[in-house]
Formats: C-alpha cells, structure tokens, sequence
C-alpha cells in the first residue's frame, strides 16, 4: 500500500519549505517515527518523521527546492509491523548471529557518536565529507552541534584553501532570505527612529559578583546580564505600554502580556526566540529559559512556538564588541533595546571624576506609535532600574 509524505503545517505565517537533505534513498526500509526528509523554512530546521513503518519509493521533491505546506515530498510503501532485515528463511541460529552483528554494530556507531549531534550538525558534516567522531564537541554533555563542525570544517580549511578561486556563489538560505526581506520591510514600513542612553553597570556587576554563587548552586546557571535587562525591560513596558503595542491595519493593539524575544546568531543568521510571560519569572527562571532557548537556536532545534508571539526584543550587540548600534525593530513589534559592551570610562559623580563601567543602550521605535517622550521615559526607566536594581530584586 502506497502512502504520500506530506509537508507538515508548520505555523500560520509559513506557507513553502525547502528540501534541504533527504535522510533517506529510493528503496530505504524505515520505522514508523524514523526522520526521512529535512526541509528549512524561513524560520526553522524540521526532520519530517515516517507516519508508519515502511520503505521510501519514490522522491517527489529534490534537495534545494521549494515546496509548499500540503504539498507532496514523496511516496512511501507500508509495511506491516517493524520493518526488518531478516529474511523470512532464516534459521535461528542465522538470526542470533544477525543479533550479535547488529550489537557490534551499535556499539561501533556510539563511538562515533552520531545520536550525540544536532540534524544540522550531521548534515554539514555529509555534505564536508567529515566523520563525526573527528569533531570535538564544544558542550558538557557530548553532543555536536552546527558550531562544532563549522569550527572544525574551519579549522581544516586554513591549510587547504584553494588561491585558484577569487569568488564563490552560495544561494541565500531560506532563513537568509526572510531576514533581508522583513528587515528591508521594517525600513520601509515603520518611521524607524533610535535613542540613546549610558547605564553605570557598577550595582549590578557587584549583585552577580557577590551572588553567583549563591545563584549558580541554586539554579545551577550563572547570573547573567540579560536576566536584569530582561527584568528592567517588563516594568519599563508596564509603565509605558505603546512600546509594547503594535500597529495592525488602523488599529493599535496595546498587550497585556509581556513575551521577550532574545535575539541570538546562529550560522544560518538571526532568530529571536521568545521569552514567554517574562513577567512571570523569577532570574533563575530567565536565565535557564535564555539558555535552553539559545541551546536549540544554535542546534537548529526551535519549535514554531519558540519563536512566535514576541512582543518586544533585546538584542546584545556587546557579545560581539559593538560599543554602539542602531537595532532594527522586529516587525510586527514597535520597539527593540539593544545592549553594548561594558567599558571602563570617566564619568562625573557628584562633581567627581570617577572611574565605572559603563554601556551605551539604544531604543529604536516605531514613531508612528510612539511618541519622543514615550521612548526616552522608557530608556531612561531601564537606566534607573539597572543603574539601582534594588527594585528589580525585592520586586517593590
């Protein structure tokens, strides 16, 4: 009996996906659940699961195409029960010996490790010929991701690089593609506007100093910076709801729920992941969320809802060393905070020269919503709050 693999429905904005790599070939047996296609979207990565047991009869859609939602991948052939290598004839003793190679085979496979690495991880590493057990895994747990073998893949490229070839043409990704186009869009559509203001990040640096580890027992993370920014964001947008609101058709829709997306980079580009209900939250409940959600950004392992629903965004420019910037909102979002790097400056104190760490942040805006006075009473509330985070803390 034949079946159709379809595209699954995978959020409401996305209507096509691209066929990045079959997992499997024409003839391959498989197991019910068993990935057999992975296809990008504009978004995220996804392995498309066989809905039964069975084996791959025909391609529909090859690698690099697009297809849309609904649309047909390939055709299956189904199989009753497990499928299985063993023929029918065999003799027990031909099936215990099948058992014992199969075991060895196993155990030969874990050393490579490849249950330990992300889909992306195993897929550029078979498109650069490189055996995962070469790899060195960046990560406590032992698990490869994308990171890992690009470093690696860089690493054995800085002895083979061909002088020969003075150009190279890649086709933007699908993700590549939607971040030119919606940036392009915000341009566009939105009266993009920035503020500026510094922070003394003096408190705050003696709080994570004199509890992390305290903290890092607790929770068993570090505290962070983006903890606090998060924190300090929530109450700024209580007090000032038009940046937490949007524009939609001639309406404004102001939100009563708080869910910060975090901007994180990854090899294929950016995605903002979303920090549901931070308002909610307690630090230690931040900063574990940030990082499980940075974990699978970098692993290309986002779900739709990870990545859906945000209603402002914090983007840290100052991992990277930017001292300033002018972040570009997140459409359909009227505002985004972006942070810098902490560096040592002279600044007046009380009529004193003194010496104390300090960041530039920058609120860009979409002036059709929000006013002058709107954005710079909201950064300056962020500064106030981080600058005496004593209310951040004791939530008074």
């Amino acid at each position: 009996m034949s079946t159709e693999l379809i595209v699954p429905t995978l959020g409401e904005s996305i209507t096509e996906a691209t066929v990045s790599k079959w997992l499997k070939n024409i003839g391959d047996n498989f197991e019910a659940d068993e990935p057999l296609v992975e296809i990008e979207t504009d978004k995220i990565t996804v392995e498309v699961p066989a809905p039964h047991a069975g084996s791959l009869k025909e391609i529909k859609v090859s690698e690099g195409t697009d297809v849309e939602i609904g649309g047909i991948l390939g055709i299956l052939v189904e199989s009753k029960g497990k499928t299985s290598s063993l023929k029918k004839t065999e003799t027990k003793e031909e099936k215990v010996k099948e058992e014992v190679k199969e075991v060895k085979e196993v155990k030969v496979e874990t050393k490579s490790s490849p249950a330990k690495s992300s889909p992306s991880a195993r897929k550029i590493a078979e498109e650069n010929n490189i055996k995962l057990e070469d790899v060195t895994s960046s990560r406590s747990d032992g698990r490869i991701n994308k990171e890992d073998v690009v470093s690696h893949l860089s690493s054995s490229n800085k002895t083979t690089t061909n002088k020969g070839e003075r150009e190279e043409v890649v086709k933007m990704s699908k993700i590549r593609q939607t971040i030119s186009k919606r940036l392009k869009e915000a341009q566009n559509t939105a009266a993009i506007l920035t503020t500026f203001n510094e922070i003394d990040m003096s408190k705050v640096m003696e709080i994570r100093k004199s509890k992390n580890q305290e903290f890092q027992s607790r929770y068993e993370v570090k505290l962070g910076f983006m903890s606090f920014f998060v924190k300090a964001v929530v109450k700024s947008l209580q007090e000032y709801p038009a940046v937490n609101a949007e524009i939609k058709d001639e309406n404004i829709i102001y939100k009563n729920h708080f869910d910060i997306g975090i901007a994180v980079g990854t090899e294929k580009g950016l995605v903002v992941p979303i920090l549901k209900d931070a308002d909610q939250l307690s630090f230690g409940e931040i900063e574990t969320k940030i990082i499980d959600l940075s974990t699978k950004a970098k692993d290309g392992t986002l779900t739709m809802d990870d990545l859906t629903g945000g209603t402002f965004t914090i983007s840290n420019g100052g991992v990277y060393g930017s001292m300033l910037s002018t972040p570009i909102i997140n459409r359909p979002q009227s505002g985004i905070l972006g942070m810098h790097n902490i560096q040592k400056r002279a600044v007046v104190v009380n009529d004193e020269i003194v010496i104390r760490p300090m960041m530039y942040v920058a609120l860009s805006y979409d002036h059709r919503i929000i006013d002058g006075k709107e954005s710079v009473g909201f950064l300056v509330k962020v500064k106030e709050l981080l600058e005496d985070p004593s209310e951040l803390v004791l939530g008074i």
